[in-house]
């Protein structure tokens, strides 16, 4: 009986104990313990997890030390427990994002200080280490190359030389070699080498400032640019028959830089059709603090002069002489009115190479085949180009300051990943190779691309055509983009600052435009243009003038003779093919 009434007496105190776990308070009982059980492990867990990172020469450390700041492959564990309280865990390990992230952190360090060194090589007076770099902590020695910006000191040394007749010769050094390959020692001891180089230079090689053929080009432009160059440079400029057009810029109140240069290319036609040299004088927007010495109140500031100095100085010498007056050996702007000026005839000596143009233009929607105009079109491409075919160092480093302001981070983010070690502790700067120095010479500096420019005119230019609205040229971007998918950035240039205000609403498109004073409101331009001073006000639109002829496309306004000009410079620039998208058809089109 005794075994019978122990099992009766275990079954009793089974049945009661189910009876008192199956009752609500004690099931709270349990679940709170198991609960809690498994909050205090998941805190144990996370303590043990933290470990020590570095971020900027700052260190944070964890309570444990179970945990080294360089493994980046340390875990942490999720302990996730089912509602039922049940002892099952569930699992979970991740890597940790402290250490990646302090890797970004620490390459974005990189990305500025590089930006920064590039910054204050721009802004070094002398050949010493500027303050900045020493302040920086880096040495000139060790800064890489800045794919965006030229050596403006040995362009322009370049530049002045091909500027020149060679020596015993009717043309200057111009070859089919590009860059400095010319200059490449090997050549000057190469018989062969030297004699190629000897007939190109006899029989005139094609000027080196244009880029790309006549079908990319206007037609005849290499031709014309050779041709006009060397009637503004002849051998003697004392031999009595050379006789001298001497032209002030127009400087009247309301004549912006575009109608001064559609002047001076009016001027450089009539002295063509009258077998004389153009010789330019003063320049109101050069009269300023930035342009030294000679070249301060002259064109010669920003772009090299029209003509040879020894043809400037004898121009000079005849105005004094009432003899060169009256036998016409030198005229002024005063002996033209101003129709002949503006509307005069095209230099015809080419021929009519301008009624072979090619419809590249579209306006609403269609391409401008004809027009009224064309050979003024053709002419004044020709001569702006011209008179702007090669950049003075001062120009050039305006350029170099407008892209490192809007491409320079961009550019030094390139270079900072295409290190192998990590700049600048472990990487080392070689010195400049061959192919470098003589073959990537003349390689153009970097650009986002393909790069949209867009010219948008408006305030008190309603006056003379019709303004547009900011989205309408979006709406043309938008064009653009559908037939070249990967376009995303554009340079942005115009003096309102409800356009610049507008453009931070289009998200999916990179802007890149210079940091000046914008207009607010319908003020003229010539007041606006006091407002910002006279070097600011010529200098940034110059560059944004350059930028643009340099751009893969361009959207703006035919009737703005700014739109006109830079359409100019692009036509003889290797643009031709790329279009000309307008918001308006204005004036003769």
């Amino acid at each position: 009986m005794e075994p019978s009434n122990q099992k009766s007496l275990e079954r009793a105190v089974s049945q009661k104990a189910f009876q008192m776990g199956s009752s609500f308070p004690c099931q709270i009982c349990v679940v709170g313990f198991l609960c809690g059980v498994c909050l205090t492990t998941l805190f144990l867990a996370a303590l043990t997890s933290l470990g020590t990172f570095e971020y900027g020469g700052l260190s944070f450390s964890s309570i444990s030390e179970g945990s080294s700041a360089g493994n980046s492959s340390s875990e942490f564990i999720h302990v996730v427990t089912g509602t039922n309280c049940s002892s099952k865990r569930q699992i979970r390990t991740e890597k940790k994002v402290d250490p990646l992230r302090s890797e970004e952190m620490i390459n974005d360090e990189r990305v500025t200080l590089l930006y920064s060194a590039w910054s204050a090589v721009l802004n070094e007076s002398g050949s010493g280490e500027s303050d900045l770099l020493q302040r920086l902590g880096v040495s000139r020695s060790s800064i890489p190359n800045a794919p965006h910006l030229e050596n403006c000191m040995l362009k322009a040394q370049v530049n002045e030389r091909l500027d020149k007749h060679a020596e015993n010769e009717k043309y200057p050094p111009w070859t089919s070699w590009k860059g400095l390959l010319d200059r490449y020692p090997a050549a000057a001891t190469n018989e062969q080498s030297r004699y190629f180089r000897h007939q190109d230079i006899s029989e005139g090689a094609y000027a080196p400032w244009i880029t790309g053929s006549d079908e990319e080009n206007f037609p005849l432009t290499r031709k014309v640019q050779r041709d006009i160059w060397m009637h503004q440079h002849p051998l003697n400029c004392s031999d009595p028959s050379v006789k001298f057009l001497v032209a002030d810029w127009e400087r009247l109140p309301g004549f912006g830089i575009g109608a001064q240069i559609a002047g001076m290319c009016g001027l450089l036609a009539i002295a063509i059709n009258e077998n004389r040299v153009l010789v330019t004088n003063y320049y109101n927007r050069a009269d300023h603090d930035g342009c030294k010495g000679s070249s301060r109140s002259s064109w010669s500031c920003y772009f090299f002069p029209e003509t040879s100095i020894q043809c400037r100085n004898r121009a000079f010498e005849l105005m004094g002489s009432e003899e060169a007056w009256k036998k016409g050996t030198i005229t002024a702007k005063e002996n033209y009115n101003s129709k002949k000026i503006w509307v005069g005839p095209t230099p015809k000596i080419w021929g009519d190479p301008w009624s072979h143009l090619q419809p590249t233009t579209e306006i609403n929607g269609s391409l401008v085949a004809y027009h009224r105009k064309m050979d003024r079109r053709w002419w004044r491409a020709q001569a702006v180009r011209y008179l702007m075919r090669f950049q003075t160092e001062y120009t050039c480093g305006l350029l170099n300051v407008a892209r490192h302001a809007a491409f320079g981070k961009e550019a030094a983010h390139m270079v900072i990943r295409s290190f192998d070690g990590k700049w600048p502790k472990d990487v080392t700067i070689d010195p400049r190779s061959d192919i470098e120095e003589f073959v990537w010479s003349s390689h153009k500096p970097w650009m986002p691309q393909p790069l949209l420019s867009m010219h948008v005119r408006m305030g008190d230019k309603a006056c003379e055509m019709k303004v547009v609205e900011f989205e309408q040229y979006m709406g043309l971007a938008g064009r653009i983009r559908k037939r070249f998918p990967q376009l995303n950035s554009v340079w942005l240039s115009t003096e309102m600052q409800e356009v610049i205000d507008k453009s931070k609403s289009y998200g999916h498109w990179d802007f890149y435009y210079t940091n000046v004073t914008r207009q607010v409101g319908n003020s003229t331009m010539a007041a606006y243009e006091t407002s910002l001073g006279r070097e600011t006000s010529t200098n940034y639109p110059i560059a944004n003038f350059l930028m643009a002829s340099e751009a893969d496309f361009f959207i703006g306004a035919l009737g703005s003779t700014w739109c006109f000009l830079i359409d100019g410079m692009r036509n003889t620039g290797g643009k031709v093919m790329a279009g000309y998208l307008s918001v308006n058809k204005d004036r003769f089109w």
